[in-house]
């Protein structure tokens, strides 16, 4: 069983920043890939960037540039970067991690940008 505590979501102005991060806690495997997804209101959730246990990282073209995800091993702690951001990115986000063939979600955390 993994547990979650996320931070860092909130209400934020276009062109601001905000930094999510993700701890996961429990059955954690030293061979794992962190991400995270996003879900806007009405829309299907999407991946927005993921980190493998190398430290390869993937990141969908709309975030390319703006967002930097990270990892901390030895905390199991996934971070999300996030600048320049615009009223698009409005979402919940969600922490991900796939380890010995199943993946485990985390509760999400929202991220508003308005102004």
């Amino acid at each position: 069983q993994v547990h979650w505590a996320e931070s860092g979501g909130g209400l934020v102005q276009p062109g601001g920043s905000l930094r999510l991060s993700c701890a996961a806690s429990g059955s954690i495997s030293s061979i794992k890939t962190m991400a995270w997804y996003r879900q806007a209101p009405g829309k299907q959730r999407e991946f927005v960037a993921s980190m493998l246990t190398g430290g390869s990282t993937n990141y969908a073209d709309s975030v390319k540039g703006r967002f930097t995800i990270s990892r901390d091993n030895a905390k199991n702690t996934v971070y999300l970067q996030m600048n320049s951001l615009e009223p698009e990115d409005t979402a919940v986000y969600y922490c991900n991690l796939y380890q010995r063939m199943r993946t485990y979600w985390g509760q999400g955390t929202q991220v508003t940008v308005s102004s």
